[in-house]
């Protein structure tokens, strides 16, 4: 599968790994459409690569299926790349009482729901694309993150989320098989982004110090690396990459 002149989602696309995958993919001929709430951040980044931005909330079934149709207007949607999610931190039982069930709800709702959401809707689009001569008609990939593996301390909503979306690879790829459209998934460890960024530098430091080797925090340009490795192999599917510096999470 070719990214130039190909059409690729990104959710989550104005900031972090979805804006490092979606230059990306411009960088490679390709054409962005940017999935996002941040509205300001998606405009700009859109502006510049020659991209569309769709204001999206990921667990809604009207926003999606407006993205996709933005992507059609573009060209042939060969590739989804779901970014979007969050990461908020509660203990089970915390001082406070018992983890608040709406904050579960919502972390399940955005990083697995949406996911599922969006993939959906865009396999189904592309579902209807002429096959490749590999067959190929198009290539979903998801994020997960090492906390699927390691969860952390104050992890569970978002630990929980995340192994779902990897328990979520296999299944989809092998529904998806006929129709000649491959899933994959990436779970990163720590990474450059947004809300790491805001650390002080000193944790950022203490953070990247925990990886064996490189023993730093990665860049998002290494997520938007794989990623091109996904979309241009035709073997890579029904996996879950993780992507860490051989790091293993401790419990806090």
């Amino acid at each position: 599968m070719q990214i130039q002149d190909s059409v690729f989602i990104i959710t989550g696309g104005a900031s972090g790994l979805g804006a490092a995958t979606a230059r990306m993919v411009a960088k490679q001929g390709g054409k962005v459409v940017l999935a996002d709430v941040q509205a300001q951040a998606g405009q700009q980044l859109a502006a510049e690569l020659g991209g569309v931005f769709v204001r999206c909330d990921v667990t809604s079934e009207d926003d999606g299926k407006a993205v996709v149709a933005a992507a059609l207007v573009q060209g042939t949607l060969r590739g989804i790349v779901n970014c979007a999610g969050i990461a908020p931190a509660a203990k089970t039982v915390g001082k406070d009482g018992p983890h608040a069930l709406e904050l579960f709800q919502k972390v399940v709702m955005i990083n697995l729901v949406g996911t599922f959401n969006m993939a959906r809707l865009a396999a189904d689009a592309m579902s209807r694309n002429a096959p490749l001569e590999t067959g190929e008609r198009g290539v979903v990939i998801n994020t997960a993150s090492v906390a699927a593996f390691d969860g952390q301390i104050g992890q569970a909503a978002y630990a929980s989320s995340k192994a779902a979306v990897a328990g979520l690879t296999l299944p989809m790829a092998r529904d998806l098989s006929r129709n000649g459209i491959r899933v994959m998934t990436i779970a990163p460890g720590i990474f450059e982004t947004p809300m790491l960024m805001g650390m002080p530098q000193e944790v950022q430091d203490a953070l990247g110090a925990m990886v064996p080797f490189p023993p730093r925090l990665g860049k998002p340009d290494e997520y938007a690396l794989l990623a091109k490795a996904i979309i241009e192999n035709p073997m890579l599917n029904g996996e879950t990459i993780r992507l860490d510096g051989a790091i293993r999470m401790q419990p806090k």
